[in-house]
């Protein structure tokens, strides 16, 4: 395809920017069932993994749905689902363990760092349109910052903080805020047809889908461009 001039790009977070090694369900109730032993209230780990993976039904659904389910709900939500005698300085422990407990697992997709600093090197301006799950979007922050290239990015279009997820306009309209720039020398580039997808070609950017940690099979809408690999970035885009 001839390439396209952008003024800005916006990155999808989950598997276009960030990834998870390992389980991160699994992470929190270890720390969960530390935190419980500790308080005297010894619980199978099954039975906390069995509350986390009911929260993240009800998670699952809300986005579904676009009604705001973030993490800190969810956590309080598993807490409801023991029924155990937890106090208040207890259940803050267990709400602060399951947001930073799979921090660890988290990983940068392949070559992104490079295409992050080749973008801003060549002056396209760059977002984030997010749909946060249980992570919140300080610590999310906190994991680009730790990385050093959360000062490559002019602004963020975090689920948590914006209120509604992808494919509403409003979080790409936020982002188009902050960049400054027309949906029409834009592109947005994720992995998910229903929300990347759908949401950037109804705001009229350009969507990349990329599908080098996850492919999505799913109905919906295909991408003007399927991004395989990040080093093919500049094949695709060119500053405007």
């Amino acid at each position: 395809m001839t390439r396209v001039p952008v003024r800005a790009v916006t990155f999808d977070y989950w598997n276009t920017i960030i990834r998870a090694n390992g389980d991160p369900a699994g992470a929190r109730a270890q720390v969960w069932t530390r935190l419980l032993d500790e308080a005297g209230m010894p619980q199978p780990p099954e039975l906390v993994r069995a509350a986390f993976d009911a929260e993240w039904a009800e998670h699952h659904a809300a986005w579904h749905r676009n009604d705001q389910y973030t993490g800190e709900m969810a956590a309080r939500g598993a807490i409801e689902r023991l029924g155990l005698p937890i106090g208040n300085e207890l259940a803050e422990a267990l709400v602060e363990g399951f947001a930073a407990a799979a921090t660890e697992l988290y990983t940068p997709c392949p070559g992104v760092i490079e295409a992050l600093h080749a973008l801003h090197d060549s002056g396209i301006r760059l977002g984030i349109i997010c749909d946060v799950g249980f992570t919140p979007s300080t610590r999310l922050r906190a994991l680009l910052d730790d990385l050093g290239v959360l000062g490559l990015f002019s602004g963020w279009s975090f689920s948590d903080e914006v209120g509604c997820y992808k494919p509403a306009a409003e979080i790409f309209e936020h982002a188009l805020g902050y960049l400054g720039t027309a949906a029409s020398d834009t592109a947005h580039i994720g992995d998910l047809r229903r929300t990347d997808i759908a949401g950037a070609r109804a705001m009229g950017m350009t969507a990349l889908r990329y599908t080098a940690v996850n492919d999505d099979d799913s109905d919906g809408p295909e991408g003007d461009a399927v991004v395989t690999d990040y080093a093919l970035l500049s094949e695709i885009l060119e500053p405007a």
